[in-house]
């Protein structure tokens, strides 16, 4: 059984400290930048809208962490459209703004309706647009609902290339759950590819993160649990990680990503 504490330092290093608010500004994203800087070390990467991609990569660079955090973006989001152009214009003109992980929506709508073809290319063509950078396949699991068509979201996007299969946008009713977050590592499993699972939506509490943790070292195995392999999307998720590690009480954020 993992202990408490191991499980918020594992989680600390997996997450991509988000902010994706209408209302986000510059400021905004300084701030959520200078939250890097723990006693405990740095999550794996920050993750902004497109339009705050330099902005981030400007406080990173001045507070001398662009090299230990990385910058990633949301494309196609949080709609999960059909337009494979716009897709793959978004996500072309995220990566030329300097972010190395692009995090895009597959078009679960489109799937639920039966069409699996929508799915395919928009992931294929968002492959080739990110060239070298990582694209994490956002599914929306708690929109497609039926364990089936979950795994059915996963393996087209594995098939079409995805890095990484992402659970949620955090912007729906449903986001991450245990029973999704299961169905898409049995797929990566299966798949006998090397790509990522991440958590995204809802996760507040070192608890929380430590039952994903534990499912999937369950499921990969204890060696699997890195920031190449594993990531938690959240905002409030922090304060109670950082809580946990300096042996205070745990008051866990209400509301967020």
């Amino acid at each position: 059984m993992m202990t408490t504490a191991r499980a918020a330092e594992l989680a600390l290093a997996m997450m991509d400290l988000t902010s994706l608010n209408d209302d986000d500004s510059d400021a905004e994203i300084a701030a959520l930048c200078q939250r890097t800087r723990t006693p405990h070390g740095a999550p794996a990467a920050v993750c902004v809208y497109p339009a705050f991609v330099e902005a981030a990569e400007r406080e990173l660079g001045e507070m001398g962490l662009r090299d230990s955090v990385r910058i990633a973006t949301v494309t196609n989001f949080p709609d999960g459209s059909v337009d494979v152009d716009r897709a793959t214009r978004e996500t072309r003109a995220a990566v030329a703004a300097g972010a190395e992980e692009v995090d895009v929506v597959f078009p679960y709508e489109a799937l639920k309706n039966g069409d699996a073809e929508s799915g395919r290319a928009l992931v294929e063509a968002c492959r080739e647009a990110c060239g070298d950078r990582l694209l994490k396949v956002i599914l929306e699991t708690g929109e497609l609902e039926d364990p089936t068509l979950i795994r059915q979201a996963a393996d087209i996007a594995l098939a079409a290339g995805a890095d990484f299969l992402k659970t949620s946008t955090g912007k729906v009713a449903v986001n991450a759950t245990l029973e999704a977050a299961e169905i898409l590592l049995i797929a990566i499993r299966d798949s006998g590819r090397n790509v990522g699972f991440k958590a995204a939506g809802g996760i507040r509490t070192t608890d929380d993160a430590k039952s994903y943790l534990e499912l999937a070292e369950r499921l990969m195995g204890e060696a699997w649990l890195t920031p190449a392999h594993f990531r938690f999307g959240a905002s409030g998720l922090l304060d109670s990680l950082l809580a946990t590690l300096d042996g205070r009480p745990d008051q866990p954020t209400v509301g967020g990503y």
